[in-house]
């Protein structure tokens, strides 16, 4: 509603929608003012301009106090003018008024206006079906407002449902359009393209428009990121097919390049290994905390019967259990019992 009424009033703001109403109200009052001076006796106080232009404005529109009144047929007569006068112009105001909302709505519909959105979350690119559940994703997490920012082929707004959020439809790769979706006062980005080469062109514009913003972008070929820290090297490139991945990044700056610092031989990597027998029965924060200590690793998660679990820091491991960390190398049995033991 904020959004409709600043709109309305930049519009009616304009001579031109205030000319016919104006118009008409002046028009009224410069020829019924004489009339009533004609019609109505000299000591009826409602000839008098000061007191005039207030019955006029309650009379015209058909508030009627009745503190000031003609007696005459004539100045009943002219009274009825001024009544149909005031009904015209207020009937041309509110069809002004309608066709402005109506025009705002549309074009809000279309993506043709400029949002006043700041500190928000703008996204590049449109896919039916994906940028949804993306979008269910930030939401679901509370995360800021969003602007989906589509190419002219999406010819309206694909989220009408959520009015909180902003939509803007052209060239991508144009500074107006990107200026339009409040990109240089976003917090974050996600561009989400079509291809690898339109997500490099995309991250291009929005390098020269953005102002400090987090950046992330979806890659088909997650071999072509380096190409991306030549256009800034904060860029947090992501994989396409783990649109997840995209949603965290967005939420914790900085989450990829640790997924990608585990999944990159040479760095800590993930590891898995039973649980030894002499372990079994042991605390799982015990298992932790020696773990850490001697060797800096860090205990993901735990399977037992079958189920992956972060069991509770109290909780005993029951042998046959299979332990995943994060570690600079893999731990032996005997390593991770001597850790273990006092």
């Amino acid at each position: 509603m904020p959004f409709f009424l600043s709109r309305l009033v930049r519009r009616l703001g304009t001579a031109r929608a205030w000319g016919l109403p104006l118009l008409i109200v002046v028009t009224v009052f410069l020829t019924s003012w004489p009339l009533m001076i004609w019609a109505e006796p000299s000591e009826n106080p409602i000839t008098a301009v000061e007191n005039y232009w207030w019955w006029f404005v309650v009379t015209a529109s058909t508030v009627g106090y009745g503190d000031f009144f003609p007696t005459t047929l004539g100045g009943h007569l002219v009274g009825v003018y001024v009544i149909i006068g005031g009904i015209a112009t207020l009937t041309t105001l509110f069809t002004k008024i309608a066709t402005a909302i109506e025009n705002a709505k549309g074009q809000r519909m279309k993506g043709q206006l400029d949002l006043g959105m700041s500190d928000h979350v703008v996204i590049l690119g449109y896919t039916p079906g994906r940028t949804e559940r993306l979008i269910q994703e930030l939401t679901a997490d509370g995360i800021l407002p969003i602007a989906l920012c589509a190419w002219d082929e999406v010819t309206q707004n694909p989220l009408p449902d959520h009015p909180d959020h902003g939509f803007v439809r052209g060239d991508l790769a144009e500074e107006s359009v990107l200026r339009r979706a409040g990109l240089h006062r976003a917090r974050r980005v996600l561009i989400d393209a079509h291809d690898d080469n339109e997500a490099l062109t995309l991250t291009v514009a929005v390098a020269h428009v953005s102002q400090g913003a987090h950046i992330v972008v979806t890659l088909r070929d997650m071999a072509r990121a380096h190409h991306f820290s030549y256009v800034d090297d904060e860029v947090q490139c992501v994989q396409w097919h783990s649109p997840r991945m995209a949603t965290e990044e967005l939420q914790d700056p900085g989450i990829a390049a640790v997924y990608a610092d585990l999944m990159t031989h040479g760095g800590r990597n993930t590891y898995s290994t039973p649980l030894p027998d002499a372990l079994a029965g042991t605390g799982f924060g015990d298992v932790q905390v020696a773990m850490g200590r001697s060797f800096g690793a860090t205990v993901l998660a735990v399977r037992s019967d079958g189920a992956v679990v972060g069991p509770g820091w109290d909780s005993p491991l029951p042998a046959g259990s299979v332990l995943y960390y994060v570690g600079g190398r893999r731990l032996s049995a005997e390593e991770i019992v001597r850790s273990c033991t006092p």
